[in-house]
C-alpha cells in the first residue's frame, strides 16, 4: 500500500491560528492548543472591553464637565447644568461639551452664562 501524505488542510488551519497568536508571549505563541485557547480569551476580552471603553469615556467626559462647571459657579454642578441644557433644548452631547471645556474655555463660559442668564430671567417673574 502506498503512503498517503496528509495534513495540508490541517497545516493551513494551524498556520492561521499561529498567525493570530504571533504577538503572544511564550508557549501562547508556539503551541497550537494553547494559541487556540488564548485566542478565545483575547476575543472575549476585546468584546468586553469595547463596551467598557464606552462607559469609561462617558465617565471621563462627565468628570471634566463637572470640574469646569464647579470652577465657574460655586453652587452649580453637573446635574443642574445638564438639566438646564435640556430645558433650553441645546443639543450638545457630553463628548463635545468636554472638548469645549478643555480646549475652548471662553466658549464654555458663554454657554454657561447663556443658560444662567435665561434661567434667572425665567425665575424672576415668579418671585414678584
Amino acid at each position: 500500500m502506498t503512503r498517503v501524505r496528509r495534513g495540508y488542510i490541517a497545516r493551513k488551519r494551524r498556520k492561521k491560528i499561529r498567525l493570530f497568536g504571533s504577538t503572544f508571549r511564550g508557549a501562547h505563541s508556539r503551541l497550537t492548543r494553547t494559541i487556540a485557547q488564548q485566542k478565545i480569551r483575547a476575543l472575549v476580552s476585546a468584546h468586553r472591553d469595547r463596551d467598557r471603553q464606552k462607559r469609561d469615556f462617558r465617565r471621563l467626559w462627565i468628570t471634566r464637565i463637572n470640574a469646569e462647571i464647579r470652577e465657574i459657579g460655586v453652587y452649580y454642578n453637573y446635574s443642574k447644568f445638564i438639566h438646564d441644557l435640556h430645558k433650553r433644548q441645546l443639543l450638545l452631547n457630553r463628548k463635545i461639551l468636554a472638548q469645549i471645556a478643555i480646549g475652548k474655555r471662553n466658549s464654555f463660559y458663554r454657554i454657561y452664562n447663556e443658560i444662567i442668564k435665561k434661567e434667572d430671567w425665567k425665575e424672576s417673574p415668579k418671585m414678584i
